[in-house]
């Protein structure tokens, strides 16, 4: 009986391990979960981790940024796999790729693999930085498509075709480093359709929701192990009129609520600008718009959409009018409350991505809102608070679980004792 008893006790563990030790990440309700916990992102954002890295003797400069995030208790870094026709591009014709560039993309998810971070990696972008819609429709009209507006990115079929092969190239890529193809990597994370995709020529947001839908559906027939989402904003929509007057005073032709009811989109995101969206507005009212725009979507995401929320974007740049850190501490200090007073009562925001982490040295890249966790100490500290508390409710979810896969064992063995109990005498 006593065999039997430790044989039940290692067929549950090995069961549990073979369902999720496997260290990809994806979601159960609300949560994240990695290897049978749930999983809290405190990250950062580095799109410049390809571009850097593609030429090797720059690539220290990622080690250097892999290092720092992890010693800070960092453990995700959201990052552009792409760049567009245009100077150093990852794709310099539709389908046509740079191997160069490719290695340092390689070459970021193994550095990240070594340092325990997980990655977000974004296939497109809105803007023109690194081509973008705009560059994808370029190349439509040169293979004679006549188009009139970037935001065709979301309707022409050829334009489309051009994204997909790109969406393929991606997930099939065969890591020169690892030798391990992307879409078989636990490394990352999730993939992300696009940087803020908007199409302000629809505000209905049909045009939007309509090509989510298509290009999730096409993701997820080449990959099922990664989750996806869309790269949003967070702005409401038409399916949720309640909830407009939350939004800056901008329509951009996206829908938070329909656009991540998608079943293809495993989580929410949402970014958070204060600083730019309120401009005009003092310290004060932005910090208490960013405190509405979190509370909204965090209470959606738990009870409408019921998927875990990510908030992939946020910061405060020092070139605004009367700029300190302090100002910056109270901002991050903020959204990591929330995040935080959620992650604790087990709601469904799941941690948050500030933009944007730089080294020492890379002065060409700053743009106000950059982090160097060695030069801003009192910014690096709070990060650093905030990994502290999201890594000890992960300790406890996981002390709950460890404890009730005791209390089955021990329910298996009081069964199997009570069975070999003879009838009678």
């Amino acid at each position: 009986m006593k065999n039997l008893a430790v044989a039940l006790i290692l067929f549950l563990f090995l069961h549990q391990k073979c369902f999720a030790g496997d260290g990809f990440i994806r979601t159960r309700g609300i949560h994240f979960m990695l290897n049978g916990s749930p999983f809290y992102a405190n990250g950062f954002n580095a799109y410049w981790l390809m571009y850097v890295a593609s030429d090797p003797s720059q690539r220290h400069k990622v080690s250097t940024a892999f290092q720092q995030a992890s010693s800070h208790g960092l453990t995700v870094a959201r990052t552009w796999a792409f760049s567009d026709g245009g100077y150093k591009p990852l794709q310099y014709a539709p389908g046509s790729y740079n191997e160069q560039m490719f290695k340092g993309l390689d070459f970021v998810i193994a550095e990240a693999r070594r340092y325990g971070i997980k990655l977000v990696l974004s296939l497109a972008n809105n803007y023109e930085s690194f081509g973008g819609k705009k560059q994808y429709v370029n190349w439509a009209r040169s293979a004679g498509q006549y188009l009139t507006s970037d935001d065709d990115f979301f309707r022409n079929s050829v334009v489309k075709g051009y994204y997909k092969n790109h969406i393929r190239t991606i997930l099939n890529r065969f890591n020169t480093f690892t030798g391990i193809l992307y879409k078989n990597d636990p490394t990352i994370m999730a993939w992300e359709l696009m940087n803020e995709p908007r199409c302000t020529s629809d505000p209905s947001g049909r045009t939007i929701q309509a090509w989510i839908m298509e290009m999730a559906s096409y993701v997820k027939s080449i990959d099922t192990s990664h989750m996806l989402e869309a790269g949003l904003e967070g702005f409401y929509g038409q399916s949720s009129p309640q909830r407009m007057n939350l939004n800056p005073s901008f329509n951009v032709g996206t829908d938070f609520i329909a656009n991540n009811r998608i079943p293809g989109i495993d989580f929410a995101t949402v970014h958070s600008y204060p600083d730019q969206w309120l401009s005009s507005s003092n310290n004060e009212n932005q910090l208490s718009f960013l405190n509405n725009w979190l509370n909204g979507h965090i209470q959606d995401a738990q009870y409408v959409l019921k998927k875990p929320l990510l908030l992939t974007e946020f910061g405060k740049s020092w070139k605004d009018h009367n700029f300190s850190p302090y100002q910056r501490d109270m901002l991050f200090n903020t959204v990591y409350y929330k995040i935080y007073a959620s992650a604790k009562r087990g709601g469904a925001a799941a941690g948050g991505l500030f933009w944007q982490l730089l080294t020492e040295g890379m002065d060409t890249f700053r743009d106000g809102y950059e982090i160097v966790l060695s030069e801003n100490s009192s910014t690096a500290n709070v990060i650093s608070q905030q990994a502290r508390k999201l890594y000890q409710i992960r300790k406890i979810f996981a002390r709950r679980r460890n404890l009730e896969m005791w209390r089955r064992a021990r329910r298996a063995q009081r069964l199997a004792r009570n069975r070999g109990k003879p009838i009678g005498k």
